[in-house]
């Protein structure tokens, strides 16, 4: 067996998702591609200069690279250079700014305000004196009112160093308030949320696999582990996937050495390559169960399957998203780039986990995934497997069955949660994050001086109280949802309002206050805190809790099998 060192640069090379990208070199082409690129620039040339009406140069070579790529498979994109400086700014896990969060309050004829979301700790707006709340009017003497997402990135973002002054008003305060706020480097944690679920259960949200992430999780697992975590919930639910090289570099964490973790077989010989895991691992033998669903993509896909294949962890929540195809990035003159698919992957046991696809029809592909997604609703994970074809089969290392073609089958299926009529009213309208906004702005001096410094007890003590749910009710109703004492026929319709029967919403108490809660926990600390409030009335989480037997007895069945 020929070890790899799992990062090497060859692997920091190498993409699923998003993952590092390099100049064009020199192509050296046959005679018959020759042949195409000139009818392709002539074709080019002849539009150019002969169309009826004037075209632009730029939009119409961008249109031909997309019409290229399209015919290929779902995965090889084009990306502006504009959306390009994002998706690095993304993987980069930092940007120069100001270190906010940030929101757009609807107002009159599109003249929406700036409202401050929450400030990053540690942040340079923090360290000036920006509160959550706070309402952003002027930029460097300039009117915000009116601003959009655009407006905000070109203004408040820059490079590390300069200086920007915002004027200010704040709820409760009647004088405008001024800031000059140093910009500097911020970092976009990819670990959303690290804690303790229980006094010996572990937890940790992963959103995507940055160059950072491999650091966070590290220091993560060190945090938890001083804590006492014996056993490992890893919540990969929602994370489109990233860096191929860090996925690679968290599943050796899990992995006794010399076990396969991914190996990628492409068309150019070069790009064959397996990686293995190396000794030493934070967590190799200890029990762990992974949380995934249908936007767990790629990198994620590695992670679940490589400790799926192995026996290592216990797969729960929904099938995941199918992408098995790696991609390599090229970086183009203008800043744009192209996403080139250059191999595909495969899990330990074998499995190519890529949902199937016709070339070009990319439609087709996603109504595939809708269908898998739809059937998995209705069976069992048994049930599915007996159900499909011996040639998507495949065996882990104690000889369990599992699936190929169409991501990871999860060991235990915990199917969506569907809303309540009434919960889907208040989340699509954004009742509560809007109430939660003016609550906040009324309590805000009351809730700093509470708990600005006491984070786990507003966690663990804080509760809605039932002034508070009437508040919010109230509100509501001046927002055209009724709730009456009589039996009504659920969201019944009286011109624009939504009715329902207070019978009807008794059932939604209780996820309606953890939504309270975490809409509050979220502007008075950061998003992390949005997590243990939310865990608690969260199905996937509270079914794994339940499926720890069966994960112990994998761990151990995995340990007497090596």
């Amino acid at each position: 067996m020929r070890q790899k060192n799992v990062w090497m640069l060859g692997a920091m090379m190498l993409l699923v998702g998003v993952l590092l990208g390099v100049q064009l070199g020199t192509v050296i082409f046959r005679d018959d591609t020759a042949r195409a690129l000139k009818k392709l620039e002539d074709a080019f040339i002849l539009i150019h200069q002969q169309y009826v009406e004037e075209v632009d140069s730029a939009e119409l070579a961008e249109r031909g690279i997309e019409g290229m790529l399209e015919v290929l498979d779902p995965h090889s994109v084009y990306i502006d250079a504009e959306r390009m400086k994002r998706v690095a700014e993304e993987f980069d896990a930092s940007f120069e700014g100001i270190g906010i969060g940030y929101e757009l309050l609807p107002g009159p004829e599109g003249q929406d305000t700036l409202a401050v979301l929450n400030v990053i700790p540690g942040g340079p707006s923090e360290e000036a004196g920006l509160h959550t709340g706070d309402r952003i009017i002027e930029v460097d003497g300039q009117r915000a009112i009116g601003y959009t997402n655009e407006d905000v990135q070109r203004n408040l973002k820059g490079p590390r160093g300069t200086k920007v002054t915002v004027t200010v008003l704040r709820p409760g305060y009647p004088d405008t308030l001024y800031f000059t706020i140093t910009r500097d480097k911020i970092p976009l944690y990819t670990v959303l949320a690290a804690y303790m679920l229980d006094d010996k259960t572990g937890y940790i949200r992963l959103d995507r696999f940055a160059r950072t992430t491999y650091a966070e999780f590290m220091q993560a697992m060190r945090q938890l582990k001083a804590q006492g975590m014996e056993r490992l919930v890893f919540d990969l639910r929602g994370n489109a996937g990233g860096y191929m090289d860090m996925a690679i570099r968290i599943a050796d964490e899990f992995l006794k050495d010399g076990l396969l973790i991914v190996s990628q077989r492409g068309r150019v010989p070069e790009m064959n390559e397996s990686y293995y895991a190396r000794s030493g691992g934070i967590f190799e033998e200890q029990p762990v169960i992974v949380l995934v669903d249908e936007h767990s993509a790629s990198a994620s896909e590695i992670v679940a399957g490589a400790l799926q294949d192995h026996d290592r962890a216990l797969i729960v929540g929904r099938r995941t998203f199918g992408k098995g195809l790696v991609q390599r990035q090229y970086i183009l003159d203008d800043g744009s780039a192209l996403r080139v698919t250059i191999a595909r992957y495969y899990t330990p046991s074998g499995r190519l986990i890529q949902t199937p696809y016709d070339d070009g029809d990319r439609e087709d592909y996603y109504r595939t995934k809708v269908a898998l997604q739809k059937e998995d609703e209705m069976l069992t994970a048994q049930e599915i497997l007996d159900s499909v074809p011996d040639s998507l089969k495949f065996t882990t290392d104690t000889g369990r069955v599992v699936l190929a073609g169409g991501g990871i089958l999860p060991d235990y299926i915990v199917k969506e949660e569907t809303l309540s009529p009434f919960m889907q009213t208040l989340l699509s309208r954004g009742l509560e994050n809007d109430f939660v906004r003016l609550w906040m702005d009324q309590h805000a001096d009351e809730l700093q001086a509470r708990w600005h410094d006491r984070r786990a007890d507003f966690l663990e003590t804080f509760d809605v109280s039932d002034e508070m749910l009437a508040d919010f009710f109230a509100f509501v109703e001046e927002r055209g949802v009724q709730i009456v004492d009589e039996e009504t026929p659920t969201g019944a319709e009286e011109d624009t309002v939504r009715v329902f029967a207070r019978t009807e919403i008794e059932s939604d108490l209780v996820p309606l206050k953890a939504l309270l809660k975490g809409r509050i926990a979220t502007r008075l600390f950061d998003r992390s805190a949005w997590y243990p409030v939310m865990n608690r009335v969260d199905r996937v989480v509270k079914e794994a809790m339940h499926l720890w037997d069966t994960a112990i007895n994998m761990s151990m069945n995995q340990i007497q099998g090596r």
